[in-house]
């Protein structure tokens, strides 16, 4: 996954002050850094998050913007990482549902993986959409309207959604080639 078919782009990462599921977040980053993108970490806060291996506590990250002090217009493109915590956390707060809502309100391509449907089912995007998570949020998704499938990669317009940690190589690639096709609908 070399070359530069992100050059100029800018893809922000929204992630809540810790519960993150570390490889999901890391793994995506750094196949936009490959593909000659700009990541950009935007959380609730300033300061770092805290990153988990599963339950254990990982690394920790430099928040470069605060949902409040950024605007969807700043980005080409969104990657919601999972682990438990952080879409629960975000799915809570105004500003994170209203950053990822602003997305899809300008048609740009979002990618999910693992629990981050949480997040676009508090943003009333998942409606008329198929796509796939970690299997526990399968009821969550068909009662906010869309439709769940059981595969490594599921491509709906702008949406990429994958299920879990296993399946980072083909989300990655999904997510890198979408980023590179510019807006979606």
């Amino acid at each position: 996954m070399t070359g530069k078919q992100l050059t100029g782009k800018t893809i922000a990462f929204a992630v809540s002050k810790e519960g993150i599921e570390q490889v999901e977040l890391t793994e995506p980053w750094e196949a936009v850094v490959q593909a000659g993108g700009t990541p950009v970490l935007v959380s609730s806060e300033s300061g770092t998050v805290q990153a988990f291996n599963h339950l254990d506590k990982g690394d920790q990250f430099p928040v470069d913007q605060t949902f409040a002090g950024t605007s969807v217009q700043d980005d080409d493109a969104l990657v919601l990482p999972g682990g438990v915590a952080n879409p629960d956390a975000l799915r809570l707060d105004q500003d994170a549902v209203a950053f990822v809502k602003g997305f899809f309100d300008a048609e740009k391509p979002v990618a999910a993986i693992c629990h981050a449907p949480w997040t676009l089912i508090e943003s009333g995007v998942v409606a008329g959409r198929t796509l796939t998570s970690w299997p526990s949020l399968r009821t969550d998704i068909e009662n906010a309207g869309g439709s769940w499938k059981d595969e490594e990669v599921v491509l709906d317009g702008g949406l990429v959604t994958s299920r879990n940690p296993d399946d980072l190589p083909a989300f990655t690639t999904a997510m890198v080639a979408l980023f590179a096709g510019g807006n979606q609908t």
